[in-house]
């Protein structure tokens, strides 16, 4: 039995991971082909990258046939298929969001859809049973605005390359979806009769007609109808939004707070109680109102970023400038950005000198000294290897001088625009506490109805009139509905999650946030995240007669093909030594995982690596002298290579990464905000790992690690601590993360694989930003619980006050939309969260 790994985004380009739906439906029709014994997604992914594993029998199938079958069935899968993210405004609280969820999910075709308070709305659906334009209608049939249809759903990684992707010019043009027709946009966009704020005016109006109807009633001149009818107009306007939603929801068969307040009015005023009833409806609709004012505050504060790139570019050509809208520009364009102004696309600097604040994006406080790149002529739009001071990004700031920059990515591929993508993505995830108070209201609306049908019997067993019972059941019927427990998370997510983009922090919904505020330890990646990831060469020590500078150009050659921080170190430093002598070329690398590597030189077969290269190699082992060499440079911290020419040891490289300044300093800070143990996994051998742990400060430093390893590393981490998160570049850490609690990766900005990979994304190369968001994640989690408390507490204290009859209609009510909007602005208090 083979196996074989193929990448999911190959098979299925418009799938993001594994727990898409449409991967599941892959493999159970992959696993009906002859051949294929076994599919499975694989544990590990490569590169950040998730793959389907595929055990197949190749007596029976070829290696060809199954990669052939395999894209085939993606194929057919992405033709039926279709994935949307939709902005959307108009939604006015939770309970609605999950109303116009309902309505999406009863749609044929649509497979799965999550919406969220916040204006999102992300849908799967079967592209043989309706269209994106049909979706589109039935949100605007809801009362919606649609502010957005750009945005799609699928996490692209970015990373990966499409081979077959048809050249830019030649791809068909789409038809737009829906054009508007004149006045369509203006109505759509408000959402209502008055505007955007009719909610709020319909709620004013009823306590207007409230307020009179019930001053006219101490007035014996004016006769009672007056009194009545004022409050049957505060009934229609307090109640158009109540009873608009109530009537939806049981239609489709279900049960919402909203359904439970119409029944509690109209029961008041069956009693003759029409102030009571029109107080609870102008309360209620008041508090509708103001939680749809104060999750907007956050929600704009999320827009906000999409803001930030300016529309326009001043793009030269043939030696003059004009202004262009930044949609318009393309890969390899040449802009003009002036002092003082917003850069509009990610690029790199090829002229001019400046500094650049990138606090809009990496979160970075102190401005980032830019200078041109050594080749302006150069595409560096597949370069992944740019450094911070050539490179610039979308919405960042320039200083005080003029800059010439080169486009890299398109505007729709910005790092901001995907930023922004993201983090309107996250909005959509529902975190585990939310999931909890969803099902926990599933249950607990129909009991309350149960409850209140054995309290309109309360008259039978105790001797009280029938409208006494009635009027308790309605007043039981208002201190249950769990208002303030519906938004209870999703506004302490949706602030926190505002909070953390805008220090250039992106966190990929509600699980991650409520994760990383629970954290007990933190595993960190070494090189390039507690160190400067930028080794230098310290010592060239040759042996058996070598020169230096033979065995440097011997050294360079062979790393110059490879890609590894440390092979870039010999060979940048290698050459400063040399100073300008001749270089030959090395061919047929050969990578010995974690080990070491080797090359063909002339006649000569080179290997370099560590001593357990030569271990496993053959019998040819260093003497122990050599060995002792190596490791008394090893016990100094420093990371070495022994060079091998055939047969003959030929001499030992050492390198050294310095751990970063802020290191130490953010450690105390994490240990601070109760992270209790802090581990350190490299590949390094252990002396270097504990040189390293002990400048710093770390708990534990795990070395002499193979990339797998860490992989069981992090799982035996996990069994001794409950919560555990792994911190790294989220590319060649991407399968440890895969199995912490949450991964996190650092300097996502520069990277499209880390953007899409990590459950936390620190856009910056700072370490110093990870206690913010820890700290950050730790006061989300705070005011979760206390908002889960209120609106419990309230609860739990209203019913009873109620049956005994300590708390009528209009004291349960006042209490309950008064817990509402101070979960809501407790959650608020995320947005002014200081570092």
């Amino acid at each position: 039995m083979k196996k074989l790994k193929l990448e999911i985004p190959l098979i299925l380009p418009e799938v993001p991971d594994e727990k898409d739906q449409c991967v599941q439906e892959l493999i159970s029709l992959l696993q009906e082909q002859k051949g294929l014994e076994k599919v499975h997604v694989s544990e590990a992914a490569e590169n950040g990258v998730p793959q389907l594993c595929f055990h197949y029998d190749p007596e029976l199938i070829s290696i060809d046939r199954v990669r052939s079958i395999a894209r085939q069935t993606g194929a057919s899968i992405t033709e039926k298929t279709g994935h949307k993210l939709i902005g959307v405004e108009g939604i006015r609280h939770t309970r609605h969001a999950r109303s116009i969820e309902r309505s999406l999910r009863d749609l044929n075709g649509i497979i799965e859809a999550s919406v969220s308070a916040s204006g999102m709305v992300r849908a799967e659906f079967d592209t043989r049973q309706i269209d994106e334009a049909a979706i589109v209608e039935a949100l605007r049939k809801e009362g919606l605005g649609i502010t957005d249809t750009a945005l799609k759903v699928g996490k692209y990684l970015r990373g990966i390359k499409e081979t077959e992707k048809a050249p830019k010019d030649k791809q068909p043009e789409k038809k737009p979806e829906h054009e508007e027709k004149e006045g369509e946009e203006h109505e759509h966009a408000h959402g209502g009769l008055l505007g955007k704020n009719t909610e709020l005016i319909f709620s004013i109006i009823c306590g207007i007609l409230l307020a009179i109807g019930f001053g006219l009633s101490f007035v014996d001149a004016v006769p009672s109808w007056v009194s009545l009818s004022l409050y049957i107009g505060a009934y229609f306007f307090g109640g158009f939004y109540t009873a608009k939603e109530a009537i939806q929801t049981v239609a489709k068969g279900g049960f919402e707070i909203d359904f439970l307040m119409l029944v509690a009015a109209i029961g008041a005023a069956i009693l003759g109680e029409w102030a009571e009833g029109a107080l609870l409806l102008f309360l209620f609709s008041m508090g509708h109102a103001l939680e749809h004012f104060a999750m907007n505050k956050a929600r704009k504060s999320i827009a906000a970023l999409a803001e930030l790139a300016p529309k326009t570019a001043l793009l030269k050509k043939n030696g003059k400038t004009e202004e262009v809208g930044i949609e318009k520009l393309g890969i390899g364009d040449v802009i003009v950005v002036k002092p003082n102004t917003k850069i509009p696309s990610d690029g790199v600097v090829v002229s001019g000198e400046s500094s650049v604040n990138q606090a809009p994006i990496t979160g970075e406080s102190v401005p980032v000294d830019k200078m041109p790149v050594d080749d302006p002529q150069k595409d560096y739009s597949n370069e992944k290897d740019i450094r911070d001071e050539n490179r610039v990004f979308s919405g960042t700031i320039n200083g005080n001088n003029t800059l010439e920059i080169k486009v890299t990515r398109e505007a729709s591929d910005s790092t901001l625009s995907r930023l922004v993508k993201l983090v309107n993505e996250a909005q959509t995830q529902k975190s585990p506490t939310q999931r909890f108070t969803d099902k926990f209201e599933k249950y607990f609306v129909p009991s309350v109805l149960g409850l209140v049908v054995l309290l309109l019997g309360a008259f039978l067993v105790i001797d009280e009139n029938f409208g006494d019972s009635f009027y308790r059941a309605m007043a039981v019927l208002v201190a249950a509905s769990p208002c303030a427990l519906a938004i209870s998370t999703p506004s302490a997510v949706l602030s926190g999650v505002a909070r953390a983009a805008k220090s250039g922090v992106l966190i990929k919904g509600g699980r991650p946030l409520e994760d990383l505020g629970v954290l007990t330890a933190l595993a960190f990646d070494k090189t390039g995240t507690l160190t400067e990831g930028k080794p230098k060469l310290t010592k060239v020590v040759p042996l058996n007669n070598t020169d230096e500078n033979e065995l440097l150009k011997m050294a360079i050659a062979v790393e110059n093909l490879s890609d590894h921080p440390l092979a870039k170190a010999v060979v940048r430093d290698g050459k400063k030594r040399l100073e300008g002598n001749t270089i030959p070329e090395a061919k047929d690398l050969e990578a010995v995982l974690g080990k070491g590597i080797k090359a063909t030189l002339g006649k000569d077969k080179v290997y370099i690596g560590n001593l357990e290269l030569y271990e496993a190699l053959d019998d040819k082992k260093p003497s122990e002298k050599i060995a002792e060499k190596v490791k008394a440079l090893e016990a100094e911290g420093n990371t070495t290579m022994l060079i091998r020419r055939n047969d003959e040891y030929v001499g030992i490289i050492a390198l050294m990464d310095t751990p970063r300044a802020e290191a130490k300093s953010t450690l105390e800070q994490l240990k601070k905000t109760g992270i209790k143990r802090m581990v350190m996994l490299t590949g390094d051998n252990q002396k270097v790992a504990d040189a390293v742990a002990k400048e710093i400060g770390l708990t534990d430093a795990w070395g002499s690690l193979l990339p797998e390893e860490k992989v069981d590393a992090i799982k035996k981490l996990r069994k001794e601590e409950s919560k555990l998160a792994m911190v790294g570049d989220g590319v060649n850490d991407a399968p440890a993360m895969a199995n912490s609690t949450v991964g996190i990766a650092m300097g996502a900005a520069g990277s499209d694989v880390a953007l899409e990979t990590a459950d936390i994304a620190l856009m910056g190369d700072k370490l110093e930003i990870l206690p913010f968001a820890i700290g950050l994640s730790r006061k989300a989690k705070g005011i979760i619980k206390q908002n889960l408390w209120i609106s419990l507490g309230i609860v739990a204290v209203l019913i009873p006050s109620t049956i005994l009859g300590l708390a009528g209609i209009g004291i349960a009510v006042l209490i309950h939309e008064g817990s509402t909007l101070v979960v809501v602005f407790n959650a608020l208090r995320l947005l002014a969260y200081k570092k």
